[in-house]
């Protein structure tokens, strides 16, 4: 099965540079473009890793990070926080809340793939 990475952003540019740059790299990709889209994403069909922004409509990533926390049937989902704010105490904020990786925007193309396959289950572990 391909392992899946959900975008959530809401700059269009950014979205169809993450979405590229995944599916380059062999990543089933699906996008959400604010918060509220991507939990009902992520209740459709979990994937292995969320790319999460912060600043979005709707629901902040901060937000959205807690609520896939908080239900247990969603362990196994990655979260990567893809961000503008770079301050320590916003990095602090969104690893305390759950996520598992915190990149600041503007980000380095390579970084972001490299990480993303870093936080992937090895093919055929459960």
């Amino acid at each position: 099965m391909t392992q899946s990475v959900l975008v959530v952003d809401d700059e269009p540019n950014i979205v169809l540079s993450l979405e590229f740059l995944m599916k380059q790299a062999g990543f089933d990709v699906r996008v959400a473009r604010d918060g509220e889209a991507a939990l009902k994403a992520v209740e459709e069909s979990a994937p292995d890793v969320v790319l999460l922004d912060v600043m979005m409509p709707k629901r902040d990533g901060y937000d959205v990070c807690q609520a896939i926390r908080a239900n247990p049937a969603w362990n196994g989902v990655r979260i990567i926080m893809l961000t503008a704010k770079g301050r320590e105490i916003e990095k602090e904020k969104g690893l305390a809340l759950g996520a598992d990786d915190y990149i600041t925007k503007p980000f380095s193309t390579r970084e972001v793939v490299d990480r993303v396959k870093s936080h992937m289950k090895p093919q055929g572990s459960a």
